[in-house]
């Protein structure tokens, strides 16, 4: 790869939020996950969540082609599983639901590790879901439509959180949080894509890249690599 993209690849690993995210739950028009994947990608989250506990629905992490391939998409087949494992990690939980204890989104202290709960299009967050939850949150609507589409409200919640994580110096880091074998299945993907589409279909291990951005591999590898089916 080139220069300029394996520096800028480093720089967005570097900003990387893996302690920010959103959950998904049942979130199933694709135009939704898209939107909700490129905002993600925009606001530096490392992965999101998703509760699709059918096959058909778990399709839809192929959706928004480009952020998709810079943006983790974990799926979990219940709402306990998904939360469950955030608040394994030290995550608040956030849920996107008017209640009597729901405060303004931007009351929240989002440098703190935090998950958000987005819910679907038709019914919203479940009641398992909202018990789960550490704090209902709203954004403050003046007119007469009380909601908003969940694509909408999530890039709001998350550019909130992005300018204070943003003024904590938390977008500034020089090792990135995600763990090193990521790093490099990222760029050996994403520097080396036509080359990594044929590792995968030959089930050869990735190499390693090098501090260049560049392919360090033994004459085997790439004799495998070089080799008809």
């Amino acid at each position: 790869m080139s220069p300029e993209r394996f520096a800028r690849i480093q720089a967005v690993l570097k900003a990387r939020q893996t302690d920010l995210t959103v959950c998904l739950e049942e979130v199933h028009k694709p135009n939704n996950v898209s939107a909700i994947i490129r905002s993600a990608d925009a606001t530096g989250l490392h992965r999101v969540h998703a509760v699709w506990p059918t096959e058909e629905m778990r399709t839809l992490s192929h959706t928004s082609a480009g952020a998709r391939n810079w943006v983790e998409v974990q799926t979990h087949p219940t709402m306990a599983d998904a939360v469950g494992e955030l608040k394994q990690q030290g995550m608040q939980i956030l849920a996107t639901h008017l209640s009597d204890t729901a405060v303004d989104f931007r009351e929240i202290d989002y440098t703190k590790p935090t998950a958000i709960i987005l819910g679907n299009e038709k019914t919203g967050i479940s009641q398992q879901a909202l018990a789960m939850a550490d704090q209902d949150i709203i954004i403050p609507m003046v007119g007469m439509v009380q909601s908003l589409n969940v694509s909408v409200a999530s890039a709001l919640i998350l550019y909130e959180a992005q300018r204070q994580r943003d003024q904590a110096g938390m977008y500034n880091n020089d090792i990135s949080a995600i763990p090193a074998e990521e790093i490099n299945r990222t760029l050996f993907e994403r520097g080396h894509p036509v080359l990594a589409k044929v590792a995968k279909r030959k089930g050869l291990p990735y190499p390693q890249i090098d501090e260049q951005g560049q392919i360090v591999a033994d004459d085997a590898w790439w004799a495998a690599m070089q080799a008809g089916k």
